[in-house]
């Protein structure tokens, strides 16, 4: 049983550093930011977050203890890289993108508004954008 619980927390540490490498290798040599941002938060969730249930598993199983610390920094990381990654990306679509560029939002207001005064419309209704 100890043997099959090592080869599956090695796996994990092996599985995590390709993540990691990966995710490195993506963000030095991708082109823009928007390509850029999805190599680390992958290498995050997937590479760092497979190390930590490595950790929670050795000390599970070897030790006969909980590692609530892994458990907790797992969690922040599957949690917060997303809402990063959405943040990051925001701030690009605003500072890169021309309005032209964007598509159509089917009401008179610009992305990423709210004005209570402007009525929802469905998206089925609305035209696509020409193709060219």
């Amino acid at each position: 049983m100890e043997q099959i619980a090592e080869i599956l927390i090695s796996a994990l540490l092996v599985i995590g550093g390709i993540f990691a490498v990966i995710g490195s290798f993506g963000l030095l040599k991708l082109r823009d930011t928007m390509q850029r941002l999805h190599a680390p938060t992958k290498a995050t969730t997937i590479g760092v977050g497979s190390a930590l249930i490595a950790s929670m598993a050795y000390f599970l199983i070897f030790e006969g203890k909980i590692s609530w610390h892994e458990l907790m920094i797992t969690l922040f990381l599957f949690l917060t890289a997303p809402i990063t990654a959405t943040f990051i990306a925001k701030a690009q679509m605003h500072s890169a993108l021309r309005e032209e560029d964007m598509p159509p939002t089917g009401v008179g207001t610009d992305w990423a508004t709210y004005d209570p005064e402007v009525e929802a419309v469905d998206p089925s209704i609305i035209d696509p954008a020409p193709k060219r």
